[in-house]
């Protein structure tokens, strides 16, 4: 690998870490925040469309699979080891899929998962706040793991790998 190669490997492995970090921060944050401030099952704002509550989420993201915590950890758990191992290998296997963008979803996901992985192991649910009623509610890690996958199917679909495919 030349140089310049390494080091935009390393500005992107630092777009990927920061990301996931920033997020699992957030969301901690957040969280903490509402725990602090809201009863469980309390309300703490409600706009008809969008409400601000405190419930507890024994499942995954958006209230599906409940009841399946201890699951839930062990595949968030494994499902972070992939993501890392698949990180690692991302450069020399799909180069062209080692972009900002790719790196920036990632992140995403990474972050999302760990911060709802710290619920489950600290109090055995996750803590979910965003209820727009017609939706289960959700919380920031939920949404951080949702818009990744969405920018990382994106990038998939656009890549040269996919439009060579496309072409032939």
């Amino acid at each position: 690998m030349q140089k310049s190669d390494q080091s935009r490997a390393k500005r992107l492995y630092l777009v990927f870490f920061l990301i996931g970090l920033l997020v699992a921060l957030a969301d901690q944050l957040t969280k903490w925040w509402l725990r602090a401030n809201v009863p469980s099952n309390g309300t703490l704002w409600d706009a008809g469309f969008l409400r601000i509550i405190h419930i507890h989420n024994t499942g995954a993201a958006f209230g599906i699979f409940p009841g399946q915590a201890l699951s839930l950890k062990y595949v968030a758990v494994l499902g972070i080891i992939m993501l890392l191992a698949g990180i690692i290998m991302l450069p020399r296997h799909l180069p062209a899929l080692f972009t900002p963008w790719v790196m920036v979803a990632l992140g995403l996901v990474l972050g999302g998962t760990v911060g709802n992985l710290v619920d489950r192991l600290r109090f055995g649910y996750v803590t979910d706040f965003i209820d727009f009623k017609v939706w289960p509610a959700f919380n920031m890690a939920d949404s951080a793991v949702t818009v990744g996958a969405i920018i990382l199917a994106i990038a998939v679909f656009r890549s040269p790998l996919m439009q060579s495919k496309q072409d032939g």
